[in-house]
């Protein structure tokens, strides 16, 4: 980034009457000057994009609640909650039983044990 700068030097004229001539001075910007602008930049597109993404649409809470109805079930010893699964919805896909059980109880793993008590949908125990 360079600019001309002119200023107005008086000098004299051939027949002795002083003359205004132009003097060209180049700008130099060093390279702390340069990060200077870059950052200045940085910073005004930043406060753009931030006031951008907080003025946006937030998130909507809906009017209806996600109340989940549920019955529990103790596992026997050796049982697995595949098991469980069959035995609560037979005519459901045990893989999705298996998955809601787990998300309903907050299961690390689809490993149960036995006397453990597990919450179950009761939409599958119909």
């Amino acid at each position: 980034m360079s600019a001309i700068i002119s200023s107005i030097s008086i000098a004299p004229s051939i027949d002795g009457t002083p003359a205004a001539t132009p003097v060209r001075t180049r700008l130099r910007i060093t390279r702390r000057g340069r990060r200077v602008v870059a950052a200045t930049v940085a910073l005004g597109v930043a406060g753009i994009v931030g006031g951008v993404l907080l003025a946006g649409p937030g998130a909507q809470a809906s009017d209806s609640s996600a109340a989940v109805a549920f019955e529990h079930v103790t596992v026997e010893g050796g049982e697995t909650l595949w098991q469980v699964a069959h035995e609560i919805a037979p005519t459901k896909d045990p893989r999705d039983v298996v998955s809601d059980i787990v998300r309903l109880n907050a299961l690390g793993s689809a490993e149960v044990s036995a006397g453990q008590t597990l919450a179950v949908p009761t939409k599958y125990s119909d």
